[in-house]
């Protein structure tokens, strides 16, 4: 296996009370879009922090391509970092923007030129050379933000939350550009966000987080569709969370609602409560047990009209509630007693937080 070009190791780091950053490890591959995925307060930014250099850690290390640089100041780390506010000069064109790092570092002003329309290009702005910083909307001045994180070629970007300030459109364009530009330059991005479709459609891994310390690191896939935490599962939108037994020691039997269901390839678990996953999409509404490996009684409580499905809100008998996320079709009505239809393969066991 080839030299991580980021490894964390025990990271550690307290404000008072409060521990952002709770023996954190970590590792990041070279090429790698990278993603700290978690709410407000877990952590992820000032993890990005201690990695620019910009916060210093109570303990534990810090490793680029091999070398510790925990206690390296930021300017000799050669990382690149992009804020959730542009940060632009505004009182230079775009030209000058990017190519600022460049000339404080001695590059002649032909390899600046080339370097900066090449970034152009890249980002989308050809030709805006000449335009001045604040007559650009938000998502082009972000552009050029990037494209001046980019210009001095880091081995390393770091992205603060960088979509943010920006409305919903233009977001979403910006999550293609940018793994777009994390593809075309092969450049190791490590991002931080709260917001899950933005971890999910640009990553190659997530590290969720949650009060200082990493719950749970996987491929988008995986993390959506194979939790392993109840915190990690009620993070992401559109994910049950179920109260049940495990019926006898390893045996991989659920009982939900008082009634059971047997999973296949389900982790040995102790008997007695726990916790599991099904995803509001993974749900049926139906009455035919060719369907389905269980079927709950439960009442439609509410129907929510969300463009192009509907939120159908359940409650079994014992009181639980359910969210099946189905497309339209469904001739229903709210209070009427239905069926709720489950796979065994769509049930995760979750472990404990």
């Amino acid at each position: 296996m080839s030299q991580p070009v980021l490894e964390i190791r025990q990271l550690t780091k307290r404000f008072g009370s409060a521990v952002p950053a709770d023996g954190i490890n970590l590792v990041v591959e070279k090429g790698e879009f990278f993603t700290l995925l978690g709410p407000s307060g877990s952590g992820k930014s000032t993890v990005l922090r201690m990695v620019a250099g910009l916060e210093q850690s109570d303990s534990g290390d810090i490793l680029m391509d091999g070398e510790e640089v925990t206690d390296i100041p930021p300017w000799q780390r050669g990382l690149g970092m992009v804020f959730q506010q542009y940060a632009n000069f505004p009182h230079m064109n775009v030209a000058d923007n990017i190519g600022y790092g460049l000339r404080h570092r001695g590059v002649s002003k032909a390899e600046i030129a080339e370097r900066v329309e090449n970034l152009l290009k890249l980002v989308g702005l050809s030709g805006f050379q000449k335009r001045r910083v604040t007559q650009l909307s938000g998502g082009e001045q972000q552009r050029v933000a990037i494209a001046r994180a980019l210009a001095p070629r880091p081995g390393i970007l770091l992205l603060d939350e960088p979509l943010s300030a920006l409305d919903e459109k233009i977001r979403r364009e910006m999550q293609v550009e940018l793994r777009n530009i994390q593809q075309s330059t092969a450049t190791t991005f490590v991002y931080v966000t709260h917001d899950q479709e933005e971890a999910l459609t640009m990553s190659d891994r997530i590290a969720v987080l949650n009060h200082g310390r990493c719950v749970q690191c996987d491929g988008p896939e995986a993390i959506f569709r194979k939790p392993r935490t109840r915190f990690v599962a009620s993070f992401f939108r559109g994910c049950n969370v179920v109260e049940g037994q495990i019926e006898t020691n390893g045996a991989a039997t659920f009982s939900i609602a008082g009634r059971k269901l047997q999973l296949d390839d389900a982790p040995a678990m102790p008997a007695g409560p726990c916790a599991a996953a099904i995803r509001g999409e993974s749900l049926a509404l139906t009455d035919n047990a060719d369907e389905a490996d269980l079927l709950l009684p439960a009442r439609l409580e509410k129907i929510t009209y969300c463009g192009i499905y509907s939120d159908y809100r359940l409650r079994l008998e014992d009181g639980q509630e359910l969210s099946a996320t189905l497309p339209h079709g469904y001739d229903l009505e709210v209070g009427q007693p239905v069926s709720v239809g489950i796979r065994k393969t769509d049930v995760v066991l979750l472990e404990d937080d």
